[in-house]
């Protein structure tokens, strides 16, 4: 529960994160951890009324305020919408991305989705924490930022609703019990007023923060908890495999690896 720990939540679009994770977030910004919201991209293509560049510019003053809320900052890569793509140069802008934000825990899309933005900014992530500390991994900016000293803890958040391309359910490593924040979450969601009131046009209700609360209890009922996000850790070779994440938020029981552990 160091104020010194930094962590850093990076999805693929504004409101990504706050359907997802915004409540651990919350958690860690009140345990006094430094938290920092990023997307790939500015939701260039969120509108069927207004062009990219506009939706573009209100979605990044939106996330903003919603970050606000908790303490937290936010940044955009400024990739565009449906043209996130594993390649070389997409790697190193987010390998510089890592090494400015200089995060020890990292929260990210999984890698299994049901849109191509949210899996390759999982392995664009996954592959930046692995060469963000090695210092003859350059990265071509002007003033580049140093090498981190060491891989961070990576952990994915939960696909959307919780299934894969098939519709099959995803496994969740632990729960984080989200109850007493909740209110937070639903508010930076509802900070994205933009997605909202397009879906409240389209659709009558507002299934927007009606969605995120329905996943949120389905994710706290298999816990006995009113509302709650599930995470899995990756624990590939050469990647921490502690499990910081519960151990800031005081929930780790004294146990080392994530797996199977539940709040």
């Amino acid at each position: 529960m160091s104020s010194m720990t930094r962590v850093l939540a990076i999805h693929a679009h504004p409101d990504d994160v706050e359907f997802q994770c915004a409540g651990t977030l919350a958690l860690l910004a009140r345990a006094g951890c430094h938290v920092t919201i990023a997307t790939m991209t500015p939701g260039d293509c969120g509108s069927a009324e207004l062009d990219s560049e506009t939706i573009a510019e209100i979605r990044r003053g939106e996330a903003r305020e919603a970050a606000l809320l908790i303490g937290a900052e936010f940044h955009c890569l400024e990739f565009r919408d449906l043209a996130i793509f594993n390649d070389d140069e997409s790697r190193r802008r987010v390998v510089e991305f890592l090494r400015r934000a200089r995060p020890d825990l990292i929260l990210t899309a999984p890698p299994i989705d049901y849109m191509a933005d949210h899996e390759m900014t999982s392995v664009l992530v996954r592959d930046a924490c692995f060469a963000a500390p090695i210092r003859n991994y350059l990265t071509r900016q002007w003033e580049p930022a140093a090498p981190l000293p060491r891989i961070p803890h990576l952990y994915y958040v939960d696909p959307l609703e919780g299934y894969d391309r098939d519709g099959l359910p995803q496994a969740v490593g632990f729960h984080v019990d989200i109850s007493d924040v909740f209110a937070i979450k639903r508010e930076m969601l509802a900070r994205h007023a933009s997605q909202r009131d397009w879906l409240l046009k389209h659709h009558g209700i507002d299934e927007y923060l009606d969605s995120q609360s329905a996943w949120g209890r389905k994710r706290g009922s298999e816990v006995g908890a009113e509302q709650a996000e599930g995470f899995r850790q990756y624990l590939g070779h050469a990647y921490p495999h502690a499990n910081l994440l519960l151990r800031l938020l005081g929930q780790d029981g004294g146990g080392g690896k994530s797996g199977g552990v539940v709040v």
